[in-house]
């Protein structure tokens, strides 16, 4: 039986963290984020699409096929 296939999105910081709200700040770091161009992948799920939600304005999301 194959192993279940889980989808990944890749996310960029494309802007500064300098200013942000303190809970954004850590939100990113959560992620692994901390300079702008710095990328991560994350699986898709509800903690990671809550994340993005919360500091989306941030980011740039791309699908991982």
């Amino acid at each position: 039986m194959p192993a279940a296939i889980v989808k990944k999105k890749r996310i960029k910081l494309v802007k500064s963290l300098n200013g942000r709200k303190k809970s954004h700040i850590a939100t990113a770091i959560s992620l692994g984020l901390k300079r702008p161009g710095d990328e991560t992948l994350q699986p898709d799920n509800d903690a990671t699409q809550g994340k993005l939600h919360h500091i989306g304005y941030l980011v740039s999301v791309t699908d991982q096929a």
